[in-house]
């Protein structure tokens, strides 16, 4: 175990307990017990990080799986994480290690500068962080960002963007790119993620824009929770007006999962209305996601419709950054990792 960061101490002797500052929960932890992702503890007054140099799993991946499509396309990427996480979705895809059954903690014991030498031996130019919700790793993850950066390697979270704004602002230093999970309105965080509202995730998504990390969002459409038409028209403007036009939007269809194995798997064609909605709102990069084949896997030139970039399998068929019809170039972000 490692000593957390972001923390208060409350109280000494037997009531010792701590005030966790790392995501907007700020779980109040009794003196033996763990926060809301399991991942943090409370021992003697001193709240430790459980999952410091502990991977449960590790793998190579296409950048466009976490979904990246304007990230240094065409990219491998060494892909960890660890147990646990800060939000409870009752549609978990990863509940197996992101609130294991019995609790505790598991995983390959690993030193950060070994993560770095792995991704270095492989010759893959970054690595993601992601399957779980990297928020919960922070010390640890922030210790193998910094060496990666030195290394010359791209560093990208996979996030619910539940970070508190302080260890968001410190490990924006270190991150080249962020796709966040935006789920929907407040309404749906507090029904399926066991959280308020998504303000908080706003605010995170403020601060990384400011600090330049290429940001797309990824929006999970569950039948009869977030896919009426006004609740995609909130979520675009949102996005649209904070972070830019230009931002990368995946409309991703769900699949029965962990608690919600009953609930009928998102219609195609609600994605697409979606999508529709998106693209009219003013969104200019729009794509449905967990529909293989779909012509929306694909980057259009949104000026003419031309296809720019054709992807299949989450890898590249086809690539350019330029329109051949118009020649609008379209924006693409961490050029220097990709093969030439």
């Amino acid at each position: 175990m490692k000593e957390a960061l972001f923390y208060e101490k409350l109280g000494a002797g037997r009531k010792r307990g701590v005030r966790c500052r790392l995501c907007p929960h700020s779980c109040f932890i009794a003196d033996g017990n763990t926060g809301i992702c399991g991942a943090r503890r409370n021992e003697k007054g001193k709240l430790y990080s459980l999952v410091y140099g502990r991977l449960c799993s590790t793998n190579i991946d296409p950048i466009e799986k976490k979904p990246l499509f304007h990230f240094a396309p065409g990219t491998r990427c060494l892909s960890i994480c660890t147990i646990g996480c800060n939000l409870t979705c009752s549609f978990c895809q990863n509940s197996g290690i992101s609130h294991p059954q019995g609790g505790g903690v598991f995983g390959e014991e690993i030193e950060p500068e070994r993560i770095v030498e792995l991704a270095k031996h492989q010759e893959l130019p970054g690595i993601a962080y992601t399957y779980t919700e990297p928020t919960i790793a922070w010390e640890f993850y922030f210790e193998v960002m910094k060496l990666a950066r030195k290394s010359g390697l791209y560093n990208v979270w996979v996030s619910n963007g539940y970070t508190s704004p302080e260890p968001a602002r410190k490990i924006a230093k270190y991150m080249d790119a962020i796709n966040v999970d935006l789920k929907g309105d407040a309404k749906f965080y507090r029904k399926l993620c066991g959280v308020t509202d998504e303000k908080p995730i706003h605010e995170s998504l403020r601060i990384y824009r400011k600090a330049d990390v290429c940001i797309e969002i990824t929006n999970l459409v569950i039948p009869g929770f977030n896919d009426k038409p006004d609740q995609t028209r909130k979520l675009v403007e949102w996005v649209k007006d904070n972070l830019g036009r230009e931002t990368p939007l995946h409309i991703s269809r769900f699949h029965p999962h962990y608690m919600m194995a009953s609930t009928e798997p998102t219609p195609v064609s609600t994605l697409e209305k979606a999508a529709d909605i998106a693209k009219r709102a003013g969104l200019r990069y729009v794509y449905i996601g967990n529909v293989p084949g779909h012509e929306y896997e694909n980057t259009l030139c949104p000026k003419c419709g031309t296809l720019v970039i054709r992807r299949s399998d989450f890898s590249l068929s086809g690539f350019s950054d330029t329109c051949g019809n118009c020649k609008l170039v379209v924006p693409i972000a961490g050029r220097r990792w990709m093969k030439q």
